[in-house]
């Protein structure tokens, strides 16, 4: 008895946690380069069950009765970084990568030192600030080669590999990294990624578009599908749950009552 409601339980939860990444996929729907968050369920660990000061039989002195699954839970938040629809914008200040799902914008962000740490971001929706540095709309750096890039306003143009050409002449390369997978990369917020000790870079294989933006690659359709089956099996632990405490309460109070 005490096992299903363990079971419910777990389950209630990892189905609210699997509804919370649905909402926020279907909150970004809107947002440049944004991309889908999976909620990968797995089986609960098993666990030992003991019986409690009971250590006295000869035939079993560890008092130990068994295993026991508890149902399963979320084993962790999987992001796929396939590439979103490309909208035509025609501002020269967008950008957006094709042809490479793990090739992303590089973007410092100054920490309190003043010293630039690097992360990456397939948003390409740039702005040039007071200092006629390129910037994310959030005001972090957009990297180049040669370190933040600085414009002389927004006629210029961009070649397939990054290359900015101003005036006739290349002022700076859009940094553009590439990463040999994407498991190990993490989302950090607004709309930043970083990479650990383990990603390794490659060349870049893609190709930079100017005046286009990148979509998020969320199916709306799919993500309401997926609230909708996630309600009705939190509704049925809920109603499950809601059984077994009933039928506990019968044993305790009927059931086990001395007369």
């Amino acid at each position: 008895m005490i096992r299903g409601l363990y079971t419910s339980g777990w389950s209630l939860m990892a189905n609210s946690k699997k509804m919370d990444v649905i909402s926020n996929n279907l909150a970004n729907a809107d947002t440049n380069g944004y991309k889908e968050d999976i909620a990968v369920f797995e089986t609960f660990p098993e666990v030992l069950t003991k019986r409690v000061n009971d250590t006295m039989s000869a035939s079993n002195p560890s008092a130990q009765v068994g295993k026991m699954q508890l149902g399963s839970d979320v084993g962790e938040i999987f992001t796929n970084y396939d590439q979103g629809k490309l909208l035509r914008t025609q501002n020269n200040l967008d950008f957006a990568i094709q042809n490479s799902n793990s090739a992303f914008f590089t973007v410092g962000k100054p920490d309190d030192q003043g010293n630039i740490k690097e992360y990456y971001s397939r948003d390409g929706s740039f702005v040039i600030d007071s200092n006629n540095q390129l910037v994310t709309k959030e005001g972090y750096l957009v990297m180049g080669e040669k370190g933040p890039i600085t414009l002389n306003g927004d006629n210029f143009s961009v070649k397939n590999d990054g290359s900015i050409i101003q005036n006739g002449a290349m002022v700076d390369k859009l940094k553009v990294t590439e990463f040999t997978e994407t498991k190990s990369l993490k989302k950090i917020g607004d709309n930043l990624i970083e990479k650990d000790a383990t990603t390794k870079e490659q060349p870049f294989k893609g190709a930079v578009t100017q005046g286009f933006l990148e979509g998020s690659n969320i199916n709306v359709v799919k993500e309401m599908v997926d609230m909708i089956s996630v309600m009705r099996s939190y509704e049925a632990n809920q109603r499950l749950l809601q059984a077994q405490d009933s039928t506990l309460e019968k044993a305790v109070n009927q059931v086990g009552s001395l007369r």
